[in-house]
C-alpha cells in the first residue's frame, strides 16, 4: 500500500488431466520402483489398488509426464531471454532434477537453443551453491532457478518476476515467505507486478493452512542443506530460524548415528557431533556460521548412514498427461468478466456509504493520501487490488491499461473512460501549465510534484513533508515558492486529473 513492495497478479492455475483424476495403479500392475538412495530401478507387482492425488505427485510417486506438460505450459509464458527471473518450488532434490530437465527441454522446443546455465537447480546438494545463489541474484544467468527450501526465506532477489509452485505447502507463513521472494521492486526492468503459476491446486487449499510453522519446515530437508544455508545467509533472523531447524534435526539424528558416521564426523570436525550441537546452541550465530563455513561436508556425513533407515522406494508413473485447463484465480470469480462485474456492483452499492468512495466519485480533488490508503486496504481485502483489476481488464478486453485504482472506481461508478494514469498526469499538467504564468522555479517544482503524483496517485499537504520534498524544506518552504497558494495548486492538479478533459 505504501509503494515499498509490489503485488502479484491473479495466480495462473495450471490443471492437468492427471491432477484432476489422480494416478491409479490397479491390483497386479507391474510397477517400476525407484530406490531413492541408490538410484536403482526395479519391478514390483502392485499388491492392491494404489491412488495418488496431485499433492503426492513427485513426493510419493515419480511422475515425469506431469512435469513435462506443466513445463511446456510454463514455456508459453516464460521466455528465459527476457528480463526478470523465475523461481520454481519443487518437492525434493530428485524432483528438482526432473523439473530442470523438463524446463530446459520445453524452453528449447519453444525458443530454440538456450544457455545450459539459464535453468539451474539451487539446492543444498549442488556444489558451491552459495556462489550459484550469488549469480542468481546478481548476474544474468541463471534465469530460472529450481529449489526446494533453500530460497524460501532470507535471500533477496529483486529480479524475480515469476513464482512457480510444483509443491504444496502446509503453513500459511511459509507460503507468504515464498511470496516474499518476489515482492521487491525492480524499476529498471519494468517490474510492476509479479506472476504466480500454481500447478498443484494450492490456492483452494490455502484457507485450510494454519499460521503455525513447524521448527523443521520440511522433514526431508537435509542437514547438508541447512548447514550450507547457515554458513551463507546474512540476515540474523534467518540465521536463527535455520539454527533452530538444525538443532531439532541434529538431536533426532544423533540418537541413531552409526559408529562409522560418528568417526568420520569427528575426523572432519575435530570434535564430536555432541560438541558441535552444543556449539550451535550456545555460540553467537555469526561465529557458528563462520565455523560451519570452514568445515564443508559435515552435514553430508550426518545425512549418510549405511546402518540407518534403509532404502526409500517410490513408484514411477508413466501415465500420459495433458494440460486440461489454464485459468486465473480471480478471488471468488472464475472469469475476469465476473470479477469486474462484482467490482462494479460493490462500488455502486457502497458509493454513498464508504466515505473514501464518495470522495473518489464526487470530489476527487479533496481525497487525501490517508483516505486513499484506507480505500485501497478495504478493496484489497475483497480481492480488488490494483494488480487484480488491471489483469482482469486485460484478460476481459485484450487491452492493457496501467490505470489507477481511482480510475477503476470512477469507471465503475460513472462510466469514465479508463486511461493510463501517466497519460492523465501529463494531460493534467498541460492544463495546469497553461492556466497561470508560472515562474521558472515554480514550473520545475510542479514537474517534481507531477512525478510524485505519477508514483503515488495523490500528493497532498502531508505528502510534501515527506521525501523527496522534506529534504528541500517540505510544505512550508514550497508554499513560499508558490506565494502561499500551494494547497490551492494541489487542489487544481487533483481536479485536472479527473476532469473530463483530463
Amino acid at each position: 500500500m505504501d509503494g515499498d513492495l509490489i503485488d502479484h497478479e491473479p495466480p495462473g492455475q495450471i490443471t492437468t488431466a492427471l491432477a484432476q483424476a489422480g494416478i491409479h495403479f490397479a491390483k497386479g500392475d507391474q510397477v517400476e520402483m525407484l530406490d531413492t538412495q541408490t538410484g536403482k530401478i526395479g519391478l514390483a507387482q502392485a499388491p492392491d489398488e494404489i491412488d495418488f492425488e496431485v499433492e503426492a505427485f513427485n513426493r510419493q510417486v515419480v511422475t515425469v509426464n506431469f512435469n513435462k506438460v506443466v513445463a511446456e505450459e510454463l514455456a508459453r509464458h516464460i521466455d528465459p531471454d527476457l528480463p526478470g527471473k523465475s523461481l520454481v518450488f519443487a518437492v525434493s532434490d530428485a524432483h528438482a532434477d526432473i523439473a530442470v530437465d523438463q524446463l530446459k527441454q520445453a524452453s528449447r522446443d519453444r525458443y530454440g537453443a538456450i544457455e545450459d546455465a539459464a535453468i539451474r537447480k539451487l539446492t543444498g546438494s549442488v556444489d558451491r551453491v552459495s556462489g550459484l545463489i550469488r549469480s542468481y541474484r546478481n548476474d544474468d544467468l541463471p534465469k530460472i532457478a529450481v529449489t526446494v527450501d533453500l530460497l524460501t526465506t532470507g535471500i533477496d532477489v529483486p529480479k524475480i518476476t515469476n513464482l512457480v509452485f510444483l509443491r504444496r505447502v502446509n503453513s500459511r507463513i511459509l507460503y507468504e515467505q515464498m511470496l516474499g521472494r518476489a515482492t521487491r521492486r525492480r524499476d529498471e526492468i519494468g517490474k510492476e507486478t509479479f506472476r504466480i503459476f500454481d500447478a498443484v491446486d494450492l490456492y483452494p487449499h490455502l484457507q485450510n493452512l494454519t499460521d503455525m510453522r513447524p521448527v523443521v519446515v520440511n522433514p526431508a530437508i537435509s542437514l547438508e542443506q541447512l548447514f550450507e544455508e547457515l554458513a551463507t545467509v546474512e540476515k540474523e533472523d534467518h540465521r536463527a530460524e535455520i539454527r533452530d531447524q538444525i538443532l531439532v534435526k541434529m538431536r533426532r539424528r544423533l540418537r541413531k548415528l552409526s559408529g562409522e558416521a560418528r568417526a568420520q564426523f569427528e575426523a572432519n570436525a575435530g570434535e564430536s557431533p555432541e560438541a558441535t550441537l552444543k556449539r550451535l546452541a550456545e555460540e553467537p550465530l555469526a561465529e557458528s556460521a563462520a565455523w560451519l563455513g570452514s568445515k564443508p561436508g559435515l552435514g553430508r556425513i550426518l545425512d549418510w548412514d549405511p546402518d540407518g533407515y534403509g532404502p526409500v522406494v517410490v513408484p514411477i508413473s508413466h501415465h500420459e498427461d495433458r494440460v486440461a485447463e489454464v485459468a486465473r484465480g480471480y478471488a471468488s470469480a472464475s472469469k475476469p468478466e465476473d470479477f469486474l462485474d462484482g467490482f462494479t456492483s460493490y462500488v455502486r452499492n457502497n458509493v454513498n456509504t464508504v466515505a473514501a468512495l464518495t470522495l473518489v466519485v464526487q470530489r476527487p480533488r479533496d481525497l487525501t493520501r490517508a483516505q486513499l490508503r484506507e480505500l485501497r486496504l478495504a478493496l484489497d481485502k475483497l480481492g480488488y487490488s490494483d494488480a487484480n483489476l488491471r489483469r482482469a481488464w486485460q484478460d476481459a478486453r485484450n487491452e492493457e491499461i496501467a490505470a489507477s485504482i481511482i480510475g477503476f472506481v470512477r469507471q465503475a461508478a460513472l462510466g469514465d473512460a479508463l486511461i493510463p494514469f501517466d497519460e492523465r498526469v501529463r494531460a493534467a499538467m498541460q492544463r495546469i501549465f497553461a492556466k497561470h504564468p508560472w515562474t521558472d522555479p515554480q514550473r520545475k517544482w510542479l514537474k517534481r510534484i507531477a512525478e510524485q503524483v505519477a508514483r503515488e496517485i495523490v500528493v497532498d499537504r502531508a505528502a510534501l513533508d515527506h521525501e523527496p520534498f522534506r529534504a528541500h524544506g517540505g510544505f512550508k518552504r514550497l508554499n513560499k515558492v508558490f506565494e502561499g497558494r500551494l494547497e490551492s495548486v494541489l487542489g487544481e492538479l487533483n481536479e485536472a486529473l479527473w476532469s473530463e478533459a483530463g
